[in-house]
């Protein structure tokens, strides 16, 4: 995937927080094509449309209006086609509780919103070059929670 541009998909009813998250993606050395959304039923309708690019990995909010974030997590993880791309749960919640359900939902990382610039770049540069595949098979609670 070294040339390949990466395409990026969040889903966040924030919209400077989507604001936030797009300019960091500008100043990651890496080309991505980043998508942004404003919820989740947004979200599931863009990638189940007929001859969308889908993205190499989705970032979910939890909080969010019409369709909340553990709602999609569960709908990308039972749609055949979308279940094995890697969702990063990006929330402003750091509950334990969500934690764990978004984990045992099948999320790959939880990444808790940084209020700094910087943190959010090297996060982001972070999760978007790990090797998901590899990644996966030892997925386990101590390595879901990326904290900066």
């Amino acid at each position: 995937m070294q040339n390949e541009t990466m395409q990026i998909l969040l889903a966040d009813d924030d919209e400077d927080d989507r604001i936030f998250f797009r300019e960091a993606f500008e100043e990651i050395k890496i080309k991505t094509i980043v998508k942004t959304l404003c919820d989740g039923v947004e979200l599931i309708n863009h990638l189940t449309k007929k001859g969308v690019i889908l993205p190499h990995i989705i970032f979910l909010d939890l909080n969010m209006p019409r369709k909340n974030g553990m709602d999609c997590l569960l709908d990308l993880k039972r749609i055949d086609f979308l279940k094995e791309i890697p969702v990063a749960i990006y929330s402003t919640s750091a509950s334990e509780e969500d934690i764990e359900e978004t984990f045992v939902k099948g999320a790959n990382v939880y990444i808790k919103k940084p209020s700094d610039f910087s943190v959010l770049k090297k996060i982001l540069h972070e999760v978007i070059t790990v090797n998901w595949q590899y990644h996966l098979s030892g997925l386990n609670k101590d390595t879901f929670i990326l904290n900066r």
